[in-house]
């Protein structure tokens, strides 16, 4: 892996999911007047014949949608988070997830990564999204799991909700770094705490770790980017003999990744405590800033340390994480 600040490259997803299609031929692409937005300036661009602009209107996209892969196509679906799942929920049901169609629904601007508010701010769409049967959840890193991802989920079955992060995109990971569908990974060995996490929240966590380790804790780092199926055995075997684990979610940590890490952990009776660093139960709020938002909502990597340390019962002066700048056309977690 890459040390932060990381690089950031613009529009993976959309480069991906051109260079797909120019194999494949039932890949369409629709559009929920978010076509720039989402990357998929570039499809229109590349396959205007197989784009459709579906207008603000997104429960009849999702129809539509259904209605494509009925016909043997894969629909690729883009819109923001929020709009991809709180408001057509119905019409995923029915048309999507019910029929165990292939259609693949891609949300962008996750959790607190907007700064527009609680209309905006898709906090609950893994909840929502892996409670539907037959539905796989997605949450990928950075730039290198984005451009992976995409030709991984064309032929996967049923129906797949992949989020995604928007404007400037971390790479994270170093070329070789292979995604999958099936399998957490385990990125940091430590046997204190295991931090366990997925998205946006990757890069936060290693500089937690690092800041741990630093303090003498040894911090273990798990990313898992599948989020439903839960690659519990994978989970278990890396939490081990662990003292602690603590989830770190960009959402709320009512029903997602904490969530599903809390229940491999109670049935499979492992006896190790957990804490959930995520959105607390409550909406937030609009700001100019989104790292004003990760740190007043605590998804700092402070709060990370924070948790992890009282956690472990150490003394009440958590080490401090350092300030990490970066330079334009780089990223630093918050």
């Amino acid at each position: 892996m890459r040390e932060a600040p990381y690089p950031t490259v613009l529009k993976p997803y959309g480069r991906a999911l051109v260079e797909l299609a120019r194999n494949r031929p039932d890949v369409v692409c629709l559009s929920g007047d978010l076509t720039r937005q989402c990357e998929v300036d570039l499809f229109q661009e590349a396959f205007p014949d197989r784009f459709i602009h579906a207008g603000m209107a997104e429960a009849n996209m999702m129809s539509m949608a259904g209605a494509l892969a009925r016909e043997g196509l894969i629909p690729f679906v883009h819109t923001f988070g929020v709009f991809a799942t709180r408001r057509p929920y119905d019409q995923v049901v029915n048309a999507i997830a019910y029929p165990n169609l292939p259609v693949r629904i891609i949300g962008f601007m996750p959790g607190l990564s907007t700064p527009g508010g609680p209309s905006h701010q898709a906090i609950e769409d893994v909840a929502i999204m892996r409670a539907l049967p037959h539905m796989t959840v997605v949450d990928v890193a950075d730039a290198v799991e984005i451009a992976q991802v995409v030709p991984a989920i064309v032929d996967h079955p049923g129906p797949v909700y992949l989020r995604l992060k928007r404007g400037e995109i971390p790479v994270v990971f170093e070329e070789e770094h292979r995604f999958s569908l099936t399998a957490a990974q385990h990125l940091v060995p430590g046997g204190d705490v295991v931090l366990v996490t997925s998205g946006m929240m990757l890069p936060a966590t290693l500089r937690a770790a690092n800041v741990l380790a630093a303090a003498g804790v040894a911090a273990g780092v798990v990313n898992v980017p599948v989020i439903k199926p839960l690659d519990r055995a994978g989970i278990l075997r890396s939490v081990g003999s662990a003292r602690a684990v603590v989830t770190v979610e960009n959402h709320t940590v009512i029903g997602g990744l904490g969530s599903a890490v809390a229940e491999a952990l109670a049935e499979s009776g492992a006896g190790v405590p957990l804490r959930r660093v995520g959105i607390q139960d409550t909406f937030a709020e609009g700001s100019k800033s989104g790292p004003y938002l990760f740190e007043k909502y605590g998804l700092s990597t402070q709060h990370i340390v924070d948790t992890a340390w009282s956690l472990l019962g150490r003394p009440p002066a958590a080490p401090r994480a350092p300030e990490n700048r970066a330079e334009q056309g780089e990223y630093a977690p918050v």
